[in-house]
């Protein structure tokens, strides 16, 4: 391999602070390559770092952390690995993580009678008459792109089945639970939801966006000890693939409990910035009445809420200006309606909240930036950061409104692969060239964050940041990528999943780049990806994490 420079790659033996004699360090990793994340970095490239409690005291190389080795310093030698600063999701749902890893996955099935067949399998787990919950299936990816029906699930009729598509947006019931919530032909559809139904008027059992509700609302609501499990599941979930935060989207009063009580028996071991769920107004009211928290030194943070401007792309719910090229007369849904979205964002706006609003089609992009604009101009906030989650679908006109409000592009790179198969089907070629721009928004000078939106996608970082580079699939496909002019570079795409993240949660100051005095969150891979990947962006789908650090802490290390 021939030799490289990377400008952007690692730190500083100049910034290592002087550390009196009896001030040793607690852990090091040496002999691997770091990356700093510091877009300013103009140091040299550092091999080592040393961290005292929750800091990191020392980068440079194995020389200079020596001297503050003694008999307690743990000495890790992580073997030409990468030590990047902590990984973070800046958009993942933690509660529908882990009800989904303790019910049915239906990610990856390739056809309705292979999730038929998991259902079944379920059934003989648990009793009749108890509702059975699955998460994952696509019909984009089965031979019949056509939604499944309750048809499609016969033979489940002894429990009440519902299972949400992979992008949460859609529900598909067995007939069971259409006759258990009273669904029928004469059911109207719901505000911000649609309820499809066949040729005779019968519903078909798909249920998009709010439409859910009429569903979900009567299901068993689970205990907080069933909903502990699920977040504590999905914590370790995250730490395992090195992630060291999560922007949780859409924090609702029982996962915050849940995440309390973790943290109260020092059992959090996850940074997570809670983004309070707008479905329930009094814990918006609550917060608001008391202000942005910081608690747990800074392990759970309430200082943003989110809304929803409209549905998914893969179930035709998301806002558009044009109808779907292969839906005519459909323009999507508003989720929550205009008027909604403006009267939380001006109250969060007013109580020093950050407001976070799903937006994936480009009529719902430019509403939420008219109300964005709006709201700034009444409140005359400064440094409000607002976000909009996914923007997938932009009009060209509105990508540098990003940059000139100051709102955060909060984006996921592994959408952009998973939908590219049947995304020119919904919107049509003209349309894709504003499709999942990162490129164009970061030339904007807009401040990018990178998440995965899991479970719709999964927890892994790795495979967000292939993604990123390539923009294909695991199979190198297609060649060159799909739209490659909006590939990242490595640098740029570590730079969303850290530093921008960072950026986005109000924690710059403190975490999202290595450097002395920041918080100790580090992930360290079992490869030197920023050697390797420029030659070879696979490395990516090999490399494992072998170390994540939370707080000084680690919190997850690979075994053989």
């Amino acid at each position: 391999m021939r030799a490289r420079s990377y400008p952007w790659v690692a730190a500083t033996l100049l910034l290592a602070a002087p550390v009196g004699a009896q001030e040793k360090a607690s852990l090091v990793f040496t002999n691997g390559r770091v990356f700093s994340a510091a877009a300013d970095s103009q140091t040299i490239s550092a091999t080592t770092v040393a961290i005292r409690g929750d800091r990191i005291v020392y980068v440079g190389d194995a020389a200079g952390a020596a001297k503050l080795r003694d008999q307690k310093t743990r000495w890790v030698d992580v073997g030409g690995g990468a030590i990047l600063p902590g990984l973070v999701d800046a958009h993942a749902h933690l509660g529908n993580l882990g009800k989904l890893l303790r019910t049915v996955s239906l990610v990856g099935t390739k056809s309705a009678g292979e999730a038929l067949a998991r259902v079944v399998s379920a059934q003989k787990r648990v009793g009749t008459e108890r509702w059975i919950y699955g998460r994952g299936w696509d019909q984009n990816d089965w031979p019949d792109t056509a939604f499944p029906t309750w048809r499609d699930l016969s033979g489940t009729e002894r429990n009440p089945v519902y299972l949400e598509r992979v992008d949460g947006h859609a529900l598909w019931v067995n007939r069971t639970a259409l006759e258990a919530c009273g669904i029928t032909r004469d059911t109207p559809d719901p505000p911000g939801g649609r309820i499809l139904h066949d040729a005779r008027g019968e519903p078909t059992g798909i249920l998009v966006d709010d439409a859910e509700e009429l569903v979900v609302a009567r299901v068993p609501t689970p205990g907080a000890d069933e909903v502990e499990a699920r977040v504590e599941l999905a914590i370790r979930e995250c730490n395992r693939f090195g992630l060291v935060g999560v922007h949780d989207a859409g924090t609702d009063r029982a996962v915050l409990g849940a995440l309390h009580r973790l943290a109260s028996r020092g059992e959090l071991t996850l940074n997570v910035y809670c983004m309070l769920d707008s479905d329930e107004p009094p814990l918006l009211q609550e917060h608001f009445a008391t202000g942005p928290k910081s608690e747990f030194g800074g392990r759970i943070v309430m200082r943003a809420i989110k809304l929803r401007a409209d549905g998914a792309l893969g179930s035709r719910g998301a806002a558009l200006l044009e109808p779907y090229s292969d839906d005519p007369g459909n323009r999507g849904t508003n989720v929550d309606s205009p008027d909604s979205i403006l009267y939380w964002t001006r109250e969060a706006v007013r109580h020093g909240f950050q407001v976070a609003t799903h937006a994936i089609g480009d009529r719902a992009n430019g509403l939420t930036l008219d109300i964005y604009e709006q709201v700034l101009r009444e409140t005359q906030a400064r440094d409000a950061r607002l976000r909009v989650e996914h923007c997938q679908i932009l009009a060209f006109d509105d990508v540098e409104r990003f940059a000139k409000l100051g709102v955060v592009a909060s984006m996921q790179p592994t959408h952009c692969t998973s939908d590219m198969p049947w995304a020119e089907r919904r919107v049509g070629r003209e349309r894709l060239g504003g499709a999942y721009v990162w490129q164009f928004i970061l030339q904007t000078g807009a401040a990018l964050a990178f998440g995965s939106d899991f479970p719709v996608e999964s927890v892994n970082p790795l495979l967000g940041l292939y993604a990123a580079v390539t923009r294909q699939d695991a199979d190198g496909n297609p060649p060159g990528g799909w739209n490659p002019a909006q590939r990242l570079t490595l640098a740029q795409a570590l730079r969303a999943f850290t530093e921008g993240a960072a950026y986005a949660s109000f924690d710059g100051g403190d975490a999202g780049t290595i450097a002395v005095g920041k918080r100790a969150d580090l992930t360290i891979l079992d490869r030197d990806v920023i050697g390797s990947v420029p030659d070879d962006p696979r490395e990516l789908l090999r490399a494992h994490a072998a170390f994540t650090v939370v707080r000084g802490e680690i919190v997850y290390e690979a075994r053989d």
